[in-house]
């Protein structure tokens, strides 16, 4: 058990500190930020997993209760080859602050949803006594829709259920029906996703583990790739060109062209859309995703490798 123990250790660490500091320094996640998102999440994966079965092990070790529950249905031999009859101090220790990172979680997680839910509900009521009717010359099959009296142009969706999709008067008096639709299909690319989630587990994490180089890479660049990701969506459908217009006529009276850090985002994306860097040939984004895919299995493949070895 010590060596599943400290190889998990050396996983979770690898995966954690080194891992997202290159891959925040990679050029390909710009090019295919669906699967730069798939690569984060298995990261997260592999480090939670990690932290789930040590958990586990350890609990195993510490606690009679925990050991026959969890090994009940285990042969003898199998038992016997995690050699769990002595738990040492450090294993203790680390089965307790295994054990409160677990709680503490699961508080993140469950505080980021209560608020969120919080946030939407309230900023719901607040669009509804807002909104007026919908123009009657509106085209019809653009999805749950919410038009308020606005002299700024702005767009953006609402997550819950049903998605809500909320364009002011501005945006509709401002741009051509072309943008208009690559604005809603940017939207509504967010929402068949379902980028919400990200966003909230991304928070949580962040907020629970800010010193945690992997968590807060992944809050950062989860905010940045899925507008990537919705705006590769746009410009499939409408074009890149007409995506890119739609997105400066949108921002323009936020500065999308000025330099300073916090609309520095927006300038990228228009720069992206303009100039679409070249894509991940097909072989070579299965293969990165193949890859990907198969890091969370290391924690289990480490965790059960005592056990298969000691079956007949």
């Amino acid at each position: 058990m010590t060596y599943c123990l400290l190889l998990l250790s050396v996983v979770a660490v690898t995966a954690a500190v080194p891992v997202p500091r290159l891959l925040t320094r990679a050029k390909w996640p710009e090019r295919e930020p669906v699967v730069a998102l798939w690569v984060w999440q298995c990261l997260v994966a592999t480090v939670l997993l990690c932290c789930l079965t040590a958990l586990a092990l350890g609990a195993a070790a510490v606690f009679g209760t925990v050991r026959a529950q969890l090994f009940a249905p285990a042969p003898p031999a199998v038992t016997a080859a995690y050699d769990l009859s002595h738990a040492s101090p450090w294993t203790t220790v680390l089965t307790v602050l295994l054990a409160c990172g677990a709680a503490w979680t699961t508080a993140m997680l469950a505080r980021e949803l209560v608020e969120a839910r919080r946030r939407r509900a309230g900023a719901r009521a607040h669009l509804r006594d807002r909104a007026p009717d919908l123009p009657a010359g509106l085209p019809e099959g653009r999805g749950p829709l919410l038009v308020l009296e606005e002299e700024y142009p702005d767009a953006w969706w609402m997550p819950g259920s049903p998605p809500q999709l909320i364009v002011t008067t501005g945006a509709l008096q401002r741009l051509t029906d072309h943008q208009l639709d690559a604005v809603l299909t940017h939207e509504r690319g967010h929402a068949r996703a379902r980028h919400d989630w990200l966003l909230h587990l991304s928070a949580a994490l962040a907020a629970g583990f800010p010193r945690v180089p992997l968590f807060a890479h992944f809050c950062e660049q989860t905010h940045r790739l899925v507008e990537l990701s919705a705006d590769d969506t746009a410009s499939r459908r409408c074009g890149h060109l007409t995506t890119a217009l739609a997105l400066i006529e949108l921002n323009q009276h936020r500065g999308v062209l000025s330099c300073s850090s916090s609309h520095r985002l927006l300038g990228e994306r228009v720069d992206r859309l303009l100039a679409p860097p070249p894509r991940l040939d097909r072989r070579h984004r299965a293969l990165t995703t193949a890859a990907a895919a198969l890091v969370p299995l290391v924690p289990l493949l480490i965790t059960f490798a005592p056990g298969l070895t000691a079956l007949p």
